[in-house]
């Protein structure tokens, strides 16, 4: 598809890291400088305290970079405190001398200790052309099989419909996602919150390659009688991360940078529709031994956003039929929820990538339909195509609408409730991963559980003027207990071995967020301190 260049590559990219943060006192004590409200309040009902990976990098040190001769900043990722650049070897080189650089990291692995991976674009569409209908009840029509699979109408009747819940797309454009009619009830609801270009470095989002249109509406689009989204009443951003006209180690970091600044944003789960193995230049190129969860720069990133407390859901990819038949990256990270594919039979479909990982963990983790799910192009017309591409986002709407569901469980609690529904869990395999996943029985199963939660802890007096107690169910003995003010910083945490009680004489009144945790069970809630 692209032009192959057999006399070599003038500019290099490459990774620089830094050595510290200087300003992360000011920045942990200031948190709505760098974070949204919303992704304050979403950490605090997760227990998730702020970090130095919150806090952006030195702009002194960035300004120093971009100053060197032949050395162009392309990207940036506070997480990993470090820059994306392209340039000359020699310049590159020169950026190790700088006393506050730790690292710096070519693509090309001969060229430094550590380089880039590879990309493979899990990006495999079949268009056909269909017709069928929604409703407010809903009527799926065509789109009632990938839906179905998952039991998520059982959701949807119950109002579980992505409602409250915020998703971000990162993929290669949006065309059409502004204009065509199955994504007119989005813009009537004010559904599509924003985004942004990272590719163009714009605001217009509404641009690139067609594959994020056909993505989205798999999640929120409508169509009387012929689609209906997995979660048709969530809200949306849209961030473009992948460049349609070259195959970079940049467009890992792009998405790296998109994936922050959906947690700035507090968006609660992330569809990644991409995935990378194979680059422009194959000294870019990943191999299997690199599949390990910890290697790559988009894997790495992926990793933190799940610390940061958002859902992270991934296709497998489409390369099972050949020669390096394994997921890509970022598929390979550990608390990403990878997605393979299986046909409206629940039969597994040979492109879809395949695991174990190269450190011998389970991938993908579940299937869902990719062969023939119904999507809509950029001018509207309901469509078939297949792909993990497509397998992702049908399940990340639904992820969504079982958070909704659950909303007092973490997403650590959630990847693994969305596993145990598996109908593969007791034994998976490399093709089928746990199996297709059931969220009506997640959503059943771990509502009783919530209900004997609700009865077994209790923070009480609530409000409270002075001191708070804590009971505890039979078999808990040691609890933790973290306050949160509503900036999302600790303000008291406590270790409990047995019915215990707390002092919050010292806070200032006001409503704050608690976070109890014991072994594996989590519960969240408010606590009033009055004057």
């Amino acid at each position: 598809m692209f032009l192959t260049v057999s006399i070599g590559y003038a500019q290099e990219d490459a990774w620089v890291y830094f050595r510290d943060k200087p300003d992360a006192t000011y920045y942990i004590a200031n948190p709505l400088e760098m974070l949204s409200q919303k992704s304050l309040d979403r950490r605090a009902r997760q227990g998730i305290m702020l970090d130095d990976k919150d806090v952006p990098i030195n702009a002194q040190y960035i300004a120093a970079v971009t100053n060197i001769n032949g050395v162009a900043v392309k990207a940036k990722s506070k997480w990993l405190n470090a820059l994306h650049v392209r340039g000359s070897v020699a310049g590159i080189r020169s950026l190790a001398q700088l006393e506050f650089v730790s690292k710096v990291d070519f693509a090309d692995n001969s060229l430094d200790a550590q380089g880039k991976p590879s990309t493979e674009k899990q990006l495999q569409n079949q268009n056909v052309t269909t017709s069928q209908k929604p409703q407010a009840g809903f009527n799926y029509g065509t789109s009632s099989s990938q839906i179905e699979m998952l039991n998520g109408h059982l959701l949807h009747e119950q109002n579980f419909t992505g409602t409250g819940m915020t998703i971000a797309v990162l993929d290669a454009g949006f065309p059409g996602v502004n204009t065509a009619q199955p994504f007119k009830r989005l813009y009537n609801n004010n559904l599509i919150l924003g985004g942004y270009n990272f590719v163009d470095r714009s605001n217009n989002f509404y641009t690139g390659g067609t594959h994020g249109t056909m993505v989205v509406s798999t999640i929120g689009g409508y169509t009387e009688g012929q689609l209906v989204g997995t979660a048709p009443d969530a809200a949306y951003y849209l961030f473009v991360t992948e460049d349609v006209n070259s195959e970079n180690p940049v467009e890992e970091s792009y998405w790296v940078e998109a994936a922050e600044k959906a947690d700035s944003l507090g968006i609660d789960v992330i569809n990644t529709s991409l995935g990378y193995f194979e680059y422009d230049n194959p000294k870019y190129n990943y191999t299997y031994e690199d599949l390990n969860g910890e290697n790559a720069f988009i894997t790495r990133g992926a990793n933190v956003a799940f610390t940061r407390g958002m859902m992270c859901v991934t296709s497998a990819g489409n390369s099972g039929a050949g020669s390096n038949p394994n997921i890509g990256v970022p598929a390979d990270a550990p608390n990403t929820l990878t997605v393979g594919a299986v046909d409206s039979s629940r039969q597994y479909v040979s492109f879809s990538s395949i695991g174990p990982t190269f450190d011998m963990r389970v991938k993908p983790d579940v299937m869902a339909q990719g062969r023939a799910d119904y999507v809509s192009d950029v001018s509207g017309n309901i469509t078939t195509a297949s792909g993990t591409s497509f397998s992702s986002p049908v399940t990340a709407g639904l992820v969504a609408c079982l958070w909704q569901a659950l909303p007092t469980k973490t997403n650590a609690e959630l990847l693994q409730i969305i596993k145990k529904s598996a109908d593969r869990y007791s034994n998976p395999d490399n093709q089928y991963g746990y199996g297709i996943p059931d969220f009506w029985k997640a959503t059943q199963t771990a509502l009783h559980v919530n209900d004997f939660e609700k009865e077994a802890f209790l923070l009480y007096p609530n409000p409270t003027k002075d001191i708070v107690s804590v009971s505890l169910p039979n078999g808990f003995n040691n609890v933790e207990v973290t306050i949160y003010n509503s900036l999302g910083q600790a303000v008291l945490k406590k270790a409990i071995t047995s019915a215990n009680q707390i002092s919050v004489e010292h806070l200032p009144a006001g409503i704050y967020t608690y976070n109890l945790q014991a072994d594996s069970v989590v519960k969240t809630g408010k606590l009033v301190k009055k004057i």
